[in-house]
């Protein structure tokens, strides 16, 4: 029987932690629903057993928690943008998804959920750099969803006595994020445009700034996170504590991509917004978690895969 589920599976980190998982020789369950996953994610799982399905459906959710001991929970819409256009679709993915889940994890008797919260729970506050203990202010309805699983997460933890740890993700990039969407991280887009020479834009003047965090920083939070001792019911940030402003991520690219064209500026986005930089001091004591990846050597190994992907 799988020791750990991974819902989002074929998704950029969900597939990067089933690939972590089976690396160590653990035996992984994956669902997904591929709303926004690939099948082709899912080359190299093979080990991996895999269930194709929706969570809001709670068939699905019991025969993905049955028998696991660890659920690392990424499935979602994960788009500011997306939700904005469209909240009741993202509202069903993030928070309807995530109760069922949990609900059926309880029926389980799964041991612990890690949950992959969102940085954007803090909202545009000027207060930097963003802790644990600030007030939720979210902006989007996607940091409204997300915002809501993590309430789930941390009542079941507290009425029920399921173990649970809520990640807040601060700008995850690397290997296998998706750059064909319009709801696409700006770092999988910008790397897709500039290695086929065309025009990155950027929404904005280009200042506002992000805590980009490497995914293999993700995958190594996610791990600690499965087993620390005392940490059910808490939410903690994942990130670098450390930030950068679009414009630097550009000429920063432009050295590692060998770009040399304009960049075009449009409209700020509805729903983003200006600054994010985490306090990870909760992370290092509670986890034991320090990022081994810095911002130019993830930029650095992500370009280099994209360029293996693009003809």
């Amino acid at each position: 029987m799988p020791r750990y589920l991974v819902t989002g599976a074929a998704g950029f980190i969900g597939r990067s932690l089933a690939a972590a998982l089976l690396a160590r020789g653990e035996s992984v369950r994956g669902v997904d629903n591929f709303a926004t996953g690939k099948r082709d994610n899912l080359r190299g799982l093979e080990a991996m057993e895999f269930l194709e399905g929706d969570l809001a459906d709670p068939a699905i959710a019991a025969r993905a928690c049955h028998g696991v001991e660890v659920i690392l929970h990424q499935a979602a819409l994960p788009s500011v943008p997306r939700s904005v256009a469209d909240p009741l679709s993202t509202n069903v993915a993030c928070v309807d998804a995530t109760l069922q889940l949990l609900i059926a994890a309880r029926a389980a008797a799964v041991r612990r959920v890690v949950y992959a919260a969102s940085s954007s729970a803090y909202g545009d506050t000027p207060t930097l750099p963003k802790h644990e203990q600030m007030p939720p202010n979210p902006i989007s309805p996607y940091a409204v969803a997300k915002l809501t699983g993590e309430y789930y997460m941390r009542s079941f933890a507290r009425v029920y006595g399921l173990e649970t740890v809520c990640l807040r993700y601060f700008n995850v990039f690397g290997p296998y994020q998706d750059p064909t969407s319009q709801y696409s991280g700006v770092l999988a887009v910008f790397c897709r445009r500039m290695l086929a020479g065309q025009v990155p834009v950027i929404h904005g003047d280009g200042e506002q700034s992000r805590d980009f965090t490497f995914i293999q920083n993700t995958v190594e939070g996610n791990l600690l996170a499965a087993h620390a001792e005392g940490v059910s019911g808490q939410v903690i940030n994942l990130a670098t504590g450390h930030r950068i402003t679009l414009n630097q991520v550009v000429t920063l690219l432009r050295e590692l991509t060998g770009y040399d064209g304009p960049v075009e500026h449009a409209e700020p986005r509805s729903g983003d917004i200006r600054h994010s930089l985490a306090d990870i001091t909760l992370a290092r004591n509670l986890l034991g978690y320090q990022p081994s990846v810095d911002f130019r050597e993830g930029l650095r190994r992500t370009v280099q895969w994209y360029r293996t992907q693009t003809p």
